[in-house]
């Protein structure tokens, strides 16, 4: 996996581009202590398919996800593909090599979906309220490695409007782990492009 200064951060901003009639989502990232990009996450998708997204909605079709550092280097992507029920959203390293899946909840008033990594197993669970904004990743036990949140004190007032902002918090028992926090920023991030249309 890609050595890069983005997965040396414990904490992420998450800033969506706002921008009318956009087909595709992209959100810059950056360290919410110093407040500088670190990076961005953008859709990856051919000019068919924005063609198409205005027809069809987005959430039944295939997408990709492609989060790079802030010298524009691959860190990881998401992919998500064409799926009429519970499809598997697969995060891949630069090279293309499994990192990890997410497989959503089906029967679960809360919502949510599991991490997996490249071996199958469980790293996290995601729980959280999808109105107010507020997500947990659990591991299997029930410990808490990370948050998703609009609330940080932290943060000026000026950096949130109403567009989709948030921090990602990464438990610092992780800080030596870079698949497991691109995992978390991945699931973090698929909370919002990959799964948040369907929840209303």
């Amino acid at each position: 996996m890609v050595e890069s200064p983005l997965l040396d951060l414990q904490r992420f901003l998450v800033k969506e581009q706002v921008a009318m009639l956009r087909t595709h989502d992209i959100y810059d990232i950056y360290d919410p202590d110093t407040q500088q990009q670190v990076g961005r996450a953008e859709e990856a998708i051919s000019g068919l398919k924005k063609v198409l997204r205005w027809f069809i909605a987005k959430q039944l079709m295939s997408t990709t996800v492609e989060v790079t550092d802030a010298d524009g280097r691959l860190v990881f992507s998401i992919h998500r593909p064409f799926r009429f029920f519970r499809a598997q959203v697969d995060v891949l390293d630069q090279d293309g090599s499994l990192l990890g899946y997410f497989k959503s909840k089906i029967f679960s008033l809360g919502g949510g979906f599991w991490v997996y990594d490249a071996n199958d197993q469980q790293v996290a669970e995601v729980k959280g309220d999808w109105k107010g904004w507020n997500f947990t990743f659990r591991t299997p036990d029930g410990g808490e490695i990370g948050q998703v949140t609009k609330k940080w004190a932290g943060l000026g007032k000026e950096l949130f409007t109403s567009a989709d902002n948030y921090i990602v918090s990464i438990d610092d028992r992780l800080a030596d782990q870079p698949v497991a926090k691109s995992l978390l920023l991945a699931a973090a991030l698929a909370i919002d492009i990959v799964y948040k249309e369907h929840k209303g």
